[in-house]
């Protein structure tokens, strides 16, 4: 598994191979409070980076999910459907939302490491 890289509208991204797993970083699940429910892409849709890929509603609000980079959707965590809390329990593991095959990987090289990504919330707070 390589490094994570996050975006501004706060998804993050891990490389597997040419596999990337997505899910919302810690500080967007701690700023939408609990999870009730999340949308997330159907295996076999293409999205192209910074398309919305899926929908994830809290108490608090609804957002958005973005693709962090561009790519066929592989699969969707099947355990959000039943269980959509542990995006609040562990948004950086079992709080995935979706797996795409990556089309251009060089998207990557545009995206914060964690180092940048801690630097620019910081900011926002």
């Amino acid at each position: 598994m390589s490094a994570v890289k996050f975006t501004k509208d706060h998804e993050w991204v891990s490389l597997d191979g040419d596999t990337a797993t997505v899910g919302i970083t810690a500080y967007a699940q701690e700023q939408l409070g609990d999870v009730v429910f999340v949308e997330m892409p159907e295996a076999g849709k293409t999205v192209s980076q910074g398309d919305e890929a899926g929908v994830v509603e809290s108490v608090k609000a609804a957002s958005e999910v973005y693709a962090p980079v561009s790519g066929e959707v592989v699969e969707a965590n099947p355990e959000l459907e039943d269980n959509p809390a542990l995006v609040n329990q562990d948004p950086l593991a079992g709080g995935w939302f979706f797996r795409l095959r990556l089309s251009n990987a060089g998207e990557l090289d545009g995206l914060m490491d964690e180092a940048a990504y801690k630097a620019y919330i910081e900011e926002l707070d």
